[in-house]
C-alpha cells in the first residue's frame, strides 16, 4: 500500500499566525477516516517517534495529521527547534483551540475525507486542549486522550505565583534544550477569563463522542490518577492503563530506531481497534 505525505504544509490562522502541519494517508478512492493529533506542552508535531505512529495509523487505512501550534516555540523554517521564544511565552489555551478548530476546518473540507468520521487524539496537555474541542465541536466523533491532564489550571503555587503576577513573566527549563523557557502572565490571564470554557470536567461531563482514555501507570509529569478522573467525569468511555509506561509511551526526543517502543505500539494498536470500531 503506498502511504502518501505531505509534509510542512503552511496552515493560515488569522486569529494567531502561520504554523505547520503534516498528514499521512493511503492512496485509495475510498472517503478515510480523519484523524487530527494535538501534541502537548514543550511539544511539537516532529517529536520523539510521532512520525512512526503516523505512518502506523496511515497504513491502517486512516488520514492521520499532526501539526505545530502556532505559539509552541517552533517556527516555519525550523519546526524541530524552539527557535522563537516570544512566541512560546506569548502561548494560551485560546490561541491552541483556535489553531486547532483550524486545522480541523482545513483537512475536513478536503475531498479524501470522511466528514463523518473525525477523531482527536491529544497527548498530555493535547488531551486537555482536545477535550475542551470535542465538546464544543460536534463534528467530532471520536477521542482518544493519550496521558492527558485532567485539568488545565496547571499554573505556579504561592510566591511564584505572586513573583509571576509581579514580573510579568516566569520560566520554566526545557531539560532537553536547557532553555529557559518563558511564560507571560497573560497565559494566566486567559484562563481566567476562560474559566468555564477551559473546565475539563464539565466538557468530559458533557461529552457525546466516543472517548477513549489511555494512560501509563509509570509516575511521571502527569499521574496515571488523572486518567482515573477523567473515567470518573466520563464513565461511557473506555480506558486502558499500560503498565509501567511512562508519559510518552517510551518514546523520547530524538528517537533514532526505525521501530515504535513497545508501549507506544501498544496505546497506538488499541486505538486504531477503537476507530475503525462502528
Amino acid at each position: 500500500m503506498k502511504i502518501n505525505k505531505e509534509l510542512n504544509t503552511i496552515i493560515n490562522n488569522p486569529e494567531t499566525k502561520p504554523f505547520l502541519a503534516d498528514s499521512f494517508y493511503p492512496e485509495t478512492q475510498e472517503k478515510l477516516s480523519l484523524i487530527i493529533f494535538v501534541h502537548g506542552y514543550k511539544g511539537y508535531k516532529d517529536w520523539g517517534a510521532w512520525n512512526l505512529m503516523a505512518e502506523k495509523f496511515a497504513e491502517a487505512g486512516f488520514y492521520f495529521v499532526k501539526f505545530n501550534f502556532s505559539h509552541n516555540g517552533t517556527t516555519l523554517e525550523k519546526p524541530i527547534e524552539f527557535a522563537d521564544l516570544n512566541a512560546f511565552a506569548e502561548n494560551n489555551y485560546s490561541k491552541e483551540l483556535s489553531d486547532l478548530k483550524t486545522v480541523i476546518n482545513f483537512y475536513s473540507k478536503k475531498t479524501e475525507i470522511d466528514e463523518k468520521n473525525i477523531t482527536l487524539i491529544g497527548h498530555s496537555r493535547g488531551g486537555g486542549i482536545s477535550i475542551i474541542e470535542t465538546f464544543e465541536e460536534e463534528k467530532i466523533t471520536k477521542l482518544i486522550t493519550l496521558a492527558s491532564v485532567d485539568t488545565l489550571e496547571r499554573f505556579p503555587k504561592n510566591e511564584a505565583f505572586e513573583n509571576w503576577k509581579n514580573d510579568g513573566v516566569y520560566y520554566t527549563l526545557n531539560g532537553r534544550t536547557q532553555q529557559n523557557m518563558p511564560h507571560h502572565f497573560q497565559f494566566f490571564e486567559d484562563f481566567e477569563n476562560n474559566k468555564n470554557r477551559f473546565d475539563i470536567e464539565s466538557a468530559m461531563e458533557q461529552l457525546k463522542a466516543k472517548t477513549l482514555i489511555i494512560h501509563g501507570t509509570g509516575y511521571e509529569s502527569v499521574d496515571a490518577k488523572s486518567a482515573e478522573q477523567l473515567y470518573l467525569w466520563n464513565p461511557r468511555s473506555e480506558k486502558l492503563l499500560i503498565e509501567n509506561a511512562n508519559h510518552t509511551f517510551g518514546s523520547k526526543e530524538p528517537w533514532t530506531e526505525d521501530f515504535l517502543p513497545k508501549d507506544l505500539e501498544i496505546a497506538i494498536q488499541k486505538s486504531i481497534d477503537f476507530i475503525a470500531m462502528k
